[in-house]
């Protein structure tokens, strides 16, 4: 799953507006127009040379991430108004994801564990435990498409009703 198909789900799941999604990224420290947020979230087929979409980076979801924190919860007093880019590679782009918008959303285990579950997945507070990991901690488990893909489901099936 790519960082587009990423923000396509959470924007679906959430029900972001366009002109939402400018603003929370521009909470995130990254300038971009509702012109541009429709060519982000634009699905495309790789085949198609004249594409319009402009690729989300891991900086751009990372951001956009940091600025959907700040635009649920309000800005973190004494910290500074963007928030610093959080160091990650491909391999742990969803672990990020459910990392954040837990945090976003201010949802406990139990509610992220309801969430799988309404997606039809079982997951146990240990592995939840080991998905929300610091990457190199022991217990650190990989978050797969899979898991991802069904958190956002879970996210729009208790959002969209």
């Amino acid at each position: 799953m790519d960082n587009n198909d990423i923000l396509i789900r959470l924007r679906y799941a959430l029900e972001i507006k366009n002109k939402e999604m400018a603003e929370i990224f521009n909470l995130g420290g990254v300038e971009v127009s509702v012109p541009e947020v429709i060519q982000i979230l634009t699905k495309t087929d790789e085949d198609d040379e004249n594409s319009n979409q402009i690729l989300c980076t891991n900086t751009m979801l990372d951001s956009f991430l940091n600025g959907l924190i700040t635009f649920k919860r309000g800005p973190k007093p004494g910290q500074p108004d963007v928030p610093a880019p959080t160091p990650f590679n491909r391999e742990n782009v969803n672990n990020l994801l459910l990392k954040k918008v837990k945090i976003a959303l201010a949802l406990t285990t139990e509610d992220m564990i309801e969430l799988f579950a309404g997606a039809g997945i079982r997951v146990t507070k240990g592995e939840l435990g080991a998905l929300l990991r610091k990457e190199g901690h022991k217990n650190y488990m990989e978050c797969g498409d899979k898991f991802a893909r069904n958190f956002l489901k879970g996210l729009a099936i208790r959002y969209r009703g």
